[in-house]
């Protein structure tokens, strides 16, 4: 069922992804060579802490995980595609890093994710980065009421298979709303002109994912969480929450 928010709901949501926004720019502080991504896991929950709200992934326990997910970020690193768990490994000059994020605020749900190098920045990993931020950029763009959603998931897949990227299959956004996964599901790919109509009062995020090896399988851990690719090669994942408009998405998980 797809819950269409008010123009208040739309104000609640916001300030909840302004947490967001504010925890991913202390994490991106914070993150250096020997930093560990427990250290970062940290950072987030202190701001949680000083803004009172709480972590939308702590304790989160869908269908296809064993285990109750124990951090409040993802962190996912070089080929960890996304859902990687907060561990105590330093991170290492030259690192691929993700970083997933939720806040509940007043009931509200803001969810983000970005993806950046820790101190040297290898070229191939840039590319792979921009072309992820590209394709939110382009499907936040197609988010507009009388489009549907096969033209947000097309926008995005355009950038990716342009650039000889897989996409992992069966990944990719959500509705976002008093819960962190709402309907509907929001694809990487898809057909323009096909899927549910895009209207006002709409709340989704959008969420590329690219892998840089060009295959869309992965694997999974042992721990039933971290998703991986399975030729080992790098991946990014870029994340906002939009409200649609009737005059155009609007970002929320922004300061």
């Amino acid at each position: 069922m797809i819950l269409r928010k008010s123009r208040k709901d739309v104000a609640g949501l916001r300030e909840a992804g302004r947490v967001v926004a504010l925890a991913h720019r202390a994490m991106r502080a914070a993150a250096d060579v020997g930093v560990s991504l427990r250290d970062l896991d940290e950072v987030a929950r202190d701001v949680l802490r000083e803004h009172g709200a709480t972590s939308a992934f702590l304790g989160y326990h869908p269908h296809f995980a064993p285990t109750p997910f124990p951090g409040v970020i993802c962190a996912s690193k070089n080929d960890v595609i996304v859902h990687g768990i907060p561990d105590d490994e330093p991170l290492a000059d030259g690192d691929l890093l993700s970083i997933d994020f939720g806040a509940v605020l007043d009931g509200w749900v803001g969810d983000a994710a970005v993806t950046f190098s820790v101190g040297t920045v290898r070229e191939d990993d840039d590319r792979l980065r921009q072309a992820a931020e590209d394709a939110l950029a382009a499907g936040i763009a197609a988010a507009v009421p009388g489009n549907r959603l096969g033209d947000v998931g097309a926008a995005i897949g355009a950038i990716g298979r342009g650039h000889g990227y897989g996409i992992p299959q069966g990944w990719g956004g959500h509705g976002v709303g008093r819960q962190m996964h709402e309907d509907p599901s929001v694809p990487n790919e898809g057909e323009p002109g096909r899927g549910l109509r895009i209207r006002p009062g709409l709340v989704i995020a959008i969420e590329p994912m690219f892998m840089a090896g060009g295959r869309d399988d992965y694997r999974i851990d042992d721990d039933g969480w971290t998703i991986r690719t399975v030729d080992g090669s790098r991946a990014s994942h870029a994340e906002h929450t939009i409200a649609v408009t009737d005059d155009g998405p609007q970002l929320l998980t922004v300061v």
